[in-house]
């Protein structure tokens, strides 16, 4: 993969007032040409310029909305870019403003360490039998992988929805690469925690195997998101002890006993609705990342909104796509040079796409 390159001082060291009167006048010089996907998680300085901000599941869809723009601005991460590459028509560019900005659970799952896990599991008990589920938060590679191989790709607003599609499917579920989701949703849809076990890609098959991995309903891959397993079963007891009319809402992506102990669990998008519903003095602590908890609590002042944790739970990579870079990326198109432009190849779009679009159906 591409690095990203190093900004010029023109843009490091340009005061953030006219960085940010810059990105809106070349935004508005490009007009229709162009569409900004701002991800809930951005920094306020970004998402201020979105012509629509959403959860990833939300962004997939909105990516294939505006088919006469050139160019699709993605401030979020990396696999979310792929994905809308994959969605998108040829004559659509997608721009990443920083190539940093990835995801380290989307790393977690190799298309090597994948296939070993397939091989061995289905060895065993024949291809038909398997089930894949990705997580949207993968790479292109390992959507094609499941693509290919009769599964589907989620995301935390719709898992239900596929989990419950995949279960009609009387198969075995292998669903990468993040076990929280996957055991918290397995759970919610009936699923002993018993008949979920975890697949280590960084252990031998043999060992994998000697935990009884291959007999379980689920295989769990062992991924995780660094920012929502800093949510801990302490830091609910500590809050309800100080204010025991708190209700406390978490994504997903947090623990099993975390999930549990929370009042409710969702999507970026649930989070945001099941606030906005509740009443006015209400108290709320949330489980996901500081920017959007930042942003409930400016657009919901009427409620008093805090963070699950006393510490700051950042995506440091998506919080890579700042201002400066936005700027340097709208003003390289306006001037003609593509930069950053994210691009699947044919055949691993091919495969990725049937995943993403089995998705779309069942939505």
């Amino acid at each position: 993969m591409a690095t990203q390159v190093e900004l010029s001082p023109e843009y490091t060291n340009t005061q953030p007032d006219e960085v940010l009167e810059r990105i809106a006048a070349v935004r508005q010089r490009l007009g229709d040409r162009l569409v900004i996907l701002g991800h809930h998680y951005q920094c306020d300085d970004v998402v201020r310029f979105a012509d629509f901000t959403g959860d990833s599941f939300k962004l997939a869809r909105l990516a294939t909305e505006r088919p006469k723009a050139e160019f699709i601005v993605f401030c979020g991460v990396h696999f979310m870019a792929e994905s809308a590459d994959i969605l998108t028509p040829d004559s659509q560019k997608i721009i990443l403003p920083d190539l940093g900005a990835g995801c380290s659970m989307a790393d977690m799952a190799t298309m090597g360490q994948t296939e070993e896990a397939w091989n061995v599991l289905t060895e065993i008990h024949g291809p038909e039998s398997y089930l894949p589920i990705t997580y949207m938060n993968s790479s292109a590679a390992i959507k094609a992988f499941v693509g290919k191989n009769g599964g589907v790709v989620c995301t935390s607003s719709n898992a239900t929805t596929v989990y419950d599609w995949a279960l009609k499917q009387d198969k075995r579920i292998i669903f990468l690469p993040d076990q929280h989701l996957g055991r918290n949703v397995g759970f919610e849809m009936g699923i002993p925690l018993e008949d979920m076990i975890l697949w280590d890609p960084f252990k031998i098959a043999a060992d994998n195997l000697a935990t009884g991995v291959s007999d379980a309903r689920v295989v769990l891959w062992k991924g995780h998101c660094s920012v929502h397993e800093r949510f801990l079963v302490e830091h609910i007891d500590q809050l309800r002890k100080e204010q025991p009319d708190v209700q406390i809402i978490s994504h997903p992506e947090c623990t099993f006993d975390v999930i549990q102990k929370s009042d409710f669990s969702g999507s970026t998008e649930k989070i945001i609705k099941t606030i906005e519903a509740s009443k006015p003095g209400s108290k709320w602590a949330v489980g996901t990342e500081i920017n959007l908890v930042h942003r409930l609590a400016q657009q919901n002042p009427d409620k008093e909104i805090t963070s699950l944790s006393g510490i700051s739970c950042l995506c440091a990579t998506m919080y890579r796509i700042d201002p400066p870079h936005l700027l340097w990326a709208l003003e390289n198109l306006e001037a003609g040079n593509i930069v950053n432009q994210i691009s699947v190849d044919p055949e691993t779009s091919q495969w990725a796409k049937i995943a993403l679009d089995r998705m779309l159906s069942l939505a």
